[in-house]
């Protein structure tokens, strides 16, 4: 670490603190040379790889301008985006790669945003997903209903055609 004050390359580290969040950690340190004491403070950087092959840092700005775009005439508060945000980085920090596709950080989004809204959701996973077809867009739909039914039923199908059910025993 060069001396802020002498320039000097050597110095010796005094005091490691970790900020309350956890993701930064400040170190004091002293000057080999002039003895002088600065604080350095160290984060570890997420990089996302886009599909044309560069890579940024990771922003969650980004993330809240992405999802507020689907989010635009639902019920889904400024702090609410900031949460989402701060659940995709978690979720993106947590697979433990300095660099992330671009792609996964798409389907990071998806599970918080369909927990916050599901119309939102929907908005956002017809872009990231490219729905073409209506059917894509019932198809989607259909999962979302499935998957939100209690344990043990069957989804309700907007079906109006009569079906007879035969039950059998087996002993």
């Amino acid at each position: 670490m060069k001396c802020p004050y002498c320039g000097h390359m050597g110095d010796k580290v005094v005091d490691s603190r970790e900020s309350k969040e956890g993701d930064v950690i400040r170190r004091r340190r002293e000057c080999l040379e002039c003895g002088r004491r600065f604080t350095t403070a160290e984060t570890s950087v997420l990089y996302v790889a886009k599909r044309s092959g560069t890579t940024e840092p990771f922003s969650r700005a980004k993330v809240v301008s992405g999802v507020r775009k689907a989010c635009q005439g639902r019920p889904v508060s400024e702090d609410d985006l900031a949460r989402l945000a701060q659940q995709v980085e978690d979720i993106v920090r947590a697979t433990g790669s300095a660099e992330i596709p671009s792609m996964e950080v798409g389907l990071a989004i998806l599970g918080p945003l369909r927990e916050l809204d599901e119309v939102a959701y929907l908005r956002f996973a017809s872009v990231y997903r490219s729905f073409d077809t209506l059917d894509d867009f019932e198809a989607e739909i259909a999962l979302l209903r499935a998957e939100g039914d209690p344990v043990g039923e069957e989804p309700q199908h907007a079906s109006t055609t009569s079906t007879t059910t035969t039950t059998s025993h087996i002993q």
